[in-house]
């Protein structure tokens, strides 16, 4: 309490204490009286103060904004739409939505999935007016209007909107529609009557996000947090993943602007396009409590918000390749699929399996073992393909180690007689590595599958509880490097399997030396970057791997080595006949090469040598 109040509420005091004293009937009841007013005088005064000091504040900002104040005292209440996905509060204060909560996903610690709230995230919008201050619609108090039930294009859906009265045909409004089973909300902006109150080409919608946490793997949580937005020129885009501050201006027209977390994605969508765009990423690693600090400012044309044109779509909602592909602009690349042939691979052949088993099995795990059964049908041409040219290398093996043995070392002969052997024998020896690389993109392909599949979010199997995430077989008391502190046991399986694997590989091929040894490390290494991957994920290469021996074992009853050994000697006679009748083939033409190539070498040696 300042000074002046303080004089003014010791005047009021006395007042009370005069006119009791001089017109009271009881001096002795009336002076009690008056003394028990003064009191309660002075526990209101601080209270009373606090309010006579908003009211300034709010009479000295209505005045700066001046037709923009007419609207800047009233009260701030919520209201609530909602359908059968969404449930959104707006705030009357400043029109905007104030917290969304998907109904049918909970939080990681099993409470409601709040989006959006008013303690972490917040929009708004400013402008500059004529006299050349600054408005936001926060400083405004807007009126709400019934809820009411439409019919669109794109079925029933509630609508209401909040309108700011300033003057006769002067106003602001908001309109918000939900749509009935969407996680889309369309938002239109109108300013009406206020062409010579509002200057500059743009008026700047802003959001600023504190993402809450909402997996129980943070650092996940935050690798797969970023600002996802469209261009009209280069399409889309996003802020790069780092534990960094990131940051864009975009001075191009935007179709939509996108807060993308790991199974999440709060954005907004110009039905026409927004005029450019500043963003910004930022992460406190230190500060457990935010995943990252999302900012935007969008730049919406004025005329279009003049002319009633300045409509939008909000999206609130689950990374969904079927849902988020409904909104268009490649607004489904918020689920991040891969790059180039592995999103391919996801979006035509992965995915819609997913879909087809998910709608007869709610098991994900069972789900999980027949996608790779699909699978490996569909690959199963090549894998006989890869196990045939394996076969022929095992037949080959003795001839290939007493050629290594005969040129004790001498790689390069080495080298150039096996390729003589294999020309010999019509032996191809990369037939076996092209099926391998032919079925590469799936396999990648699952590694963008399986983490952003918010398909397994909490849903558990075997011992894992959420397939999403790693599962936690053991908790270690302590941290190992690059491994973590806890045990995954579908890691340890899919490592076991996958080194045994290895091995059955190894006793059908010729690999010698080094590249053996890092055959077996390879499983060693995957199984520390994947400690920490989805539980899903490792599944699927474990049960991949028992399929692949069930598949060799089949393949194994069919293919007789004696048989392939007889179709290797018919290639060689095949191929003495065709010398005697015709030139020299590509393969026999580059030994000549290689042979000539390694009689210079030695010819320069031997002159190195006499000098």
């Amino acid at each position: 309490m300042d000074r002046n109040n303080a004089i003014g509420f010791g005047l009021m005091a006395v007042l009370l204490l005069v006119y009791t004293f001089f017109f009271s009937g009881n001096n002795n009841q009336q002076a009690q009286q008056a003394t028990e007013q003064v009191a309660r005088v002075e526990q209101v005064a601080p209270a009373t103060s606090t309010i006579a000091e908003d009211s300034v504040a709010q009479a000295r900002r209505a005045a700066a904004m001046g037709t923009f104040g007419a609207a800047a005292t009233g009260e701030a209440t919520t209201t609530t739409l909602d359908n059968e996905n969404l449930q959104i509060t707006f705030n009357t204060k400043g029109g905007q939505v104030e917290e969304v909560v998907l109904k049918n996903y909970k939080s990681y610690q099993g409470g409601p999935l709040v989006l959006f709230d008013k303690e972490s995230s917040n929009t708004d919008v400013q402008f500059a007016t004529n006299n050349g201050n600054t408005v936001r619609l926060s400083d405004l108090y807007f009126t709400p209007s019934d809820v009411s039930t439409i019919t669109t294009d794109a079925g029933e859906a509630k609508r209401i909107s909040f309108r700011a009265e300033l003057g006769a045909n002067q106003y602001v409004e908001q309109t918000y529609t939900l749509y009935n089973q969407s996680f889309q909300v369309g938002y239109k902006l109108d300013f009406r009557g206020l062409e010579g109150q509002v200057s500059g080409n743009n008026i700047t919608f802003t959001w600023s996000d504190r993402l809450k946490q909402l997996e129980r793997d943070l650092k996940q949580n935050r690798a797969k947090s970023t600002i996802n937005y469209y261009t009209v020129e280069d399409g889309h885009d996003k802020l790069s993943i780092s534990e960094d501050k990131e940051e864009e201006t975009l001075e191009e027209p935007v179709k939509w602007v996108a807060n993308k977390q790991n199974f999440f994605t709060a954005g907004i969508i110009a039905i026409k396009t927004f005029s450019g765009a500043r963003l910004e990423a930022t992460v406190d690693p230190a500060d457990t409590s935010v995943v990252k600090t999302l900012a935007s400012q969008i730049s919406i044309p004025t005329q279009d918000v003049m002319s009633g044109a300045g409509e939008f779509m909000f999206y609130f909602g689950p990374n969904d390749y079927n849902i988020l592909k409904e909104v268009g602009n490649d607004f489904d690349k918020n689920l991040d699929l891969g790059w180039g042939i592995f999103s391919w691979v996801n979006q035509w052949l992965i995915i819609p399996a997913f879909d087809f088993l998910e709608n007869y099995i709610g098991n994900y795990g069972i789900i999980i073992m027949l996608l790779v059964l699909y699978i490996k049908t569909l690959l199963f041409p090549l894998t006989y393909k890869s196990y045939l040219s394996m076969a022929k290398m095992k037949v080959l093996k003795p001839e290939i180690d007493a050629i290594k043995e005969r040129n004790d070392g001498d790689m390069q002969k080495t080298q150039m007689e096996t390729m003589k052997l294999y020309s010999e024998m019509g032996v191809n020896p990369m037939s076996g590595c092209l099926p391998m690389l032919l079925q590469m993109p799936i396999l990648f392909a699952m590694f963008n599958f399986f983490p952003n599949s918010i398909e397994l979010r909490q849903e558990s199997f075997l011992w894992a509880n959420d397939l999403s995430t790693y599962d936690v077989f053991a908790r270690l008391p302590f941290t190992i490097p690059f491994y973590g502190d806890h045990v995954s046991m579908f890691t340890l399986l899919m490592t076991a399997s996958t080194i045994l694997y290895t091995w059955s590989n190894n006793q059908m091929n010729t690999m010698q030396g080094p590249m053996k040894f890092y055959s077996y490390l390879m499983p060693i290494i995957f199984m520390f970057v994947l400690n920490s991957f989805p539980a899903g994920l490792s599944f699927y290469y474990f049960v991949s791997n028992m399929v692949t021996f069930g598949q060799q074992a089949i393949i194994r009853k069919f293919v007789n080595e004696g048989k392939v050994r007889a179709k290797l000697e018919q290639n060689k006679e095949k191929k003495k006949d065709k010398k005697k009748t015709g030139g020299p083939s590509f393969t026999e033409r580059m030994q000549e090469a290689m042979r000539a190539a390694q009689e210079k070498e030695q010819q320069k040696r031997n002159l190195r040598a006499k000098k």
